[in-house]
């Protein structure tokens, strides 16, 4: 495109050609105009005259005719002339705006930018009204979310029976089409991109501060009401609607937690569950040993759950086998499930109590209870066949049961206390957490629990399989952050060198790479962990999760792994602490994966 300079040059040029033109033709048309006679002129000496003479007078006669007549010639060249330049000074020293105001206003005189000028303002028009239509079709693409609350159906890890192993949808709300979905997610970006190609158009205009030709140039967006720039705000979990029960223990009757399915997440959704039988039947709850357990005070702060409901409604193994004198007998095994094996305790694990020195009568049950299809149950069912009076009891796993799941599943728990939940991190792991997000995250990030390791059996048995190729994963991913507007994620995976490597080169918005940022190795110049190695808990496998699971808890926004309880944990906890979020989602929730692998 020309620069104004040279269009005014090509102007100035053209012009001069014209008056050139101008003045060929009244040069040729004044020439015509000669005047001419059918007569011989009076100033054509022919021979006769040269031989024959004439007189003086008559010669100058004749000079003075033809001196006349040249002279006539001379004053209408010049008038040609001069006429052209004329009009031109008329032209540029004229205010023509102002002579021709009712109906040339609009027209630019000054030059070729001028014409640009009012392009890039009617472009901008244009470009504003086709923002609207995309809004108007995005908004009719809209469906209410409700809020992201995980289904009290909760599945375990792939270690776990695949009895299990459907997950609901619901856990983060209604589940949307697909298509609506993908629809939604083009429309997007169509929208981000009619607002980028108005910023550069708008970009030459912002110092005038004006307006031209009638357009003016606001391009504040118009409203996404839940989808705006807000569309992955927190979740009001509307925690006055809570429905609980007080949990007043009888402080000489306790309740042996026993749980066994799966790995620590699995452990303390099944410990949650125990809390609710415990409050329901009036029972101290006893924490499970560390010798047949995970040693959950390394994890968690038991005290904290004393704290919040101010009174004694937990203690320890230890603590419980000193006020018996390590005289611990269960009085009566009343197992929820009798099937696969009655209370899911197997031999292994009765050995292991025994080696504790608890005692414990015959295994028993109330009901027939299978854990591949547990029976929706309610708290007079509990009450009706697990109150008694003796002293201990235990009623093994837990972890499978369906008993009132929306009263369960709520914000905070079915127990009334006074903190945000009752199950957290230590004190020590939620500082680790904050000081980790300080270091490397910052405040807005998405949090990705990406499972692969024995994921793709577990999956592909499920239908449909929840494992996703890397290439599909990633614009699952790439699509949460575009919505999300976040600049980096962090994850939270077990996944092989090999295929984070590739996740990370194909997580790109806008064409650049989103950081995927994993907790590094120890260094001692890194003072985040440093709590961790001052209390001796380094290197734990389940301190290292329980930290991973902070950090995604504490995330803006939630990308979890259908099927794994680590992730219904990390809803948990999100949920609970009030950070849940509108844009939370399981990876490419709503999509099967474009390929799946024959089973064995």
């Amino acid at each position: 495109m020309l620069e104004p300079t040279d269009q005014k040059h090509m102007a100035r040029t053209d012009s001069s050609s014209d008056e050139e033109d101008d003045r060929h033709h009244l040069i040729e048309q004044n020439e015509r105009k000669l005047p001419t006679t059918n007569h011989q002129s009076t100033f054509h000496i022919d021979d006769d005259d040269v031989d024959g003479g004439y007189s003086t007078r008559q010669f100058h006669s004749q000079i003075r005719r033809r001196f006349n007549s040249l002279s006539s010639l001379n004053k209408k060249y010049l008038f040609a002339v001069s006429l052209p330049l004329l009009i031109a000074v008329l032209f540029f020293s004229t205010d023509l705006h102002g002579v021709f105001s009712s109906n040339l206003s609009i027209i630019p005189f000054d030059s070729l930018s001028d014409r640009l000028r009012e392009s890039e303002l009617r472009a901008l028009y244009l470009l504003r009204q086709q923002q609207l239509g995309l809004f108007n079709l995005w908004n009719q693409t809209v469906v209410p979310v409700a809020s992201p609350i995980p289904s009290s159906n909760s599945t375990p890890n792939a270690t776990a029976t695949p009895s299990n192993s459907s997950v609901s949808g619901s856990a983060f709300g209604t589940e949307q089409n697909s298509f609506v979905e993908d629809l939604k997610s083009l429309l997007l970006r169509q929208i981000s991109l009619n607002k980028e190609i108005q910023q550069v158009l708008l970009a030459p205009h912002r110092s005038e501060n004006s307006t031209t030709a009638g357009f003016e140039y606001d391009v504040g967006d118009p409203s996404f009401g839940a989808f705006g720039p807000d569309r992955c705000r927190k979740v009001d979990q509307k925690l006055s609607d809570r429905k609980t029960i007080e949990w007043k223990p009888n402080s000489k009757k306790f309740l042996f937690a026993i749980c066994l399915s799966g790995q620590m997440s699995n452990h303390l959704i099944c410990l949650e569950k125990h809390m609710f039988f415990a409050a329901l039947l009036n029972r101290v709850l006893v924490i499970p040993s560390p010798k047949v357990d995970y040693q959950f005070s390394r994890v968690l702060d038991i005290d904290h759950i004393n704290k919040c409901l101010g009174r004694k409604v937990v203690v320890s193994f230890e603590e419980f086998a000193e006020s018996k004198k390590n005289h611990i007998h269960i009085d009566r095994f009343i197992c929820y499930f009798s099937k696969p094996q009655p209370c899911y305790v197997d031999d292994d694990h009765v050995k292991k109590l025994k080696n504790l020195g608890i005692s414990l009568g015959k295994l028993e049950s109330p009901w027939v209870e299978d854990i591949k299809k547990p029976n929706k149950r309610t708290v007079e069912d509990v009450n009706s066949k697990f109150s008694t009076n003796e002293d201990v009891i235990a009623i093994g796993d837990v972890f499978f049961s369906d008993l009132e799941r929306d009263w369960v599943m709520q914000p905070g728990g079915p127990i009334a206390h006074n903190c945000r939940t009752l199950i957290e991190p230590s004190r020590l792991i939620m500082l680790t957490a904050q000081r980790f997000i300080q270091t490397f995250l910052g405040k807005n990030f998405i949090a990705l629990h990406f499972r692969r390791h024995g994921f793709l059996k577990f999956c592909n048995a499920k239908q449909p399989s929840c494992f996703y190729p890397i290439p599909q994963a990633a614009d699952c991913i790439t699509r949460v952050v575009e919505r999300a507007n976040t600049p980096v994620i962090y994850l939270s995976t077990d996944a092989a060198d090999s295929e984070t490597n590739l996740l990370q080169s194909l997580v790109v918005l806008n064409g650049k790479i989103v950081p995927l940022v994993k907790r590094p190795a120890r260094n001692s110049a890194e003072k985040w962990d440093a709590l961790l190695y001052r209390h001796g808990l380094q290197e734990d496998s389940q301190v290292e999760a329980m930290l991973d699971k902070t950090i995604c808890a504490m995330s803006t926004v939630f990308i979890g792994a259908s099927g794994s309880t680590f992730t219904e944990d990390i809803l948990r906890l999100r949920k609970d602490w009030g950070s849940a979020s509108l844009c939370d989602e399981y990876l490419c929730q709503g999509e099967q994966p474009n390929f799946i692998a024959d089973n064995e």
